[in-house]
């Protein structure tokens, strides 16, 4: 048997559980593993609550990036083998935080043996959000870059990825965050009213592109900063972004290979925040919901 942290039904927390289920198996296209590290993501409250959809089957495993160690290939594997350490999301049906579960392949990487597994585990979702978004419109060095929610882990991840690319970063996020935000390299603006004032301040002629983590009110706050609002660019609220005439997240396959590489080198740091013990997935969950975690969330079963 191997355990699982699900969610029974679609609502708030009181529906989740871990449970004991048989040892998931890989179907074609698809490997096992013994799960070491288990990002948290929005996405996993935001599914449990129903906002993207209800057509998960329940009870429905929770979490969707992990990295551990193969246990078992299914048919049309020839990339990976048993025993290797790998990072990926995982497949339809499984959750990551767990035991055991099973990735796709095709959304598979191996994991260099520079990266500790907790942090691997904040790679398939979070930093490749971060490559993505910060790849979608290319900037030049120089350029601007305005970051709204820039101390959540996706958001830490994007500063250090400006910094690589020489963009001036301005990170907006909550008076606790300050520190974290100036450790990367990013000129930081507490979040609150007059945003849109104080950032003119350090940057009069507004933003070249805006990534948005957080969406709603904050956005629409700021998209008059980026002269031209096809360069808005958001992984949290995409209808307000398209209301405003922006742009959804668009995510690349290459994103995963090439943000890992990039951890390899030492030149991006994922700043896990804290970890959680596979039995304390409901306090890693929470910790994500509130919005006020600095950096990612890992749960170490």
């Amino acid at each position: 048997m191997s355990k699982v942290y699900v969610f029974n039904d679609y609502g708030g927390p009181e529906t989740q559980e871990l449970i004991d289920r048989s040892v998931p198996v890989p179907g074609t296209a698809e490997l096992a593993i013994e799960v070491r590290a288990a990002g948290v993501n929005p996405a996993d409250w935001k599914i449990r609550e129903g906002q993207l959809g209800n057509h998960w089957s329940l009870p429905a495993p929770m979490g969707r990036e992990a990295a551990g160690v193969v246990t078992q290939l299914g048919d049309g594997i020839d990339d990976f083998a048993v025993g290797d350490e790998v990072l990926g999301l995982v497949a339809p049906g499984h959750g990551g935080l767990a035991e055991h579960t099973v990735l796709r392949a095709s959304t598979t990487v191996a994991k260099p043996e520079e990266i500790s597994f907790t942090d691997a585990a904040t790679i398939p979702v979070a930093a490749a959000t971060a490559y993505d978004a910060t790849h979608q419109i290319e900037l030049e060095a120089g350029q601007t870059l305005l970051l709204l929610g820039a101390g959540g882990g996706v958001g830490l991840m994007a500063a250090q990825i400006g910094r690589v690319h020489e963009f001036r970063v301005i990170g907006v996020a909550s008076a606790a965050k300050r520190g974290l935000v100036q450790s990367t390299g990013a000129i930081f603006v507490e979040s609150g009213p007059n945003l849109p004032e104080r950032v003119r301040e350090i940057a009069p002629d507004g933003a070249d592109l805006i990534v948005d983590l957080v969406g709603g009110d904050a956005l629409r706050a700021v998209a008059d900063l980026v002269p031209d609002r096809t360069r808005i660019i958001s992984a949290a609220d995409p209808d307000t972004a398209a209301e405003l005439g922006g742009l959804a997240l668009a995510r690349t396959n290459e994103a995963m290979g090439k943000i890992t590489e990039v951890i390899q080198y030492g030149l991006v740091d994922p700043h896990v925040d804290a970890q959680f013990g596979l039995d304390e997935a409901g306090q890693a969950i929470a910790a994500v919901e509130t919005g006020h975690a600095a950096g990612k969330i890992v749960v170490v079963p």
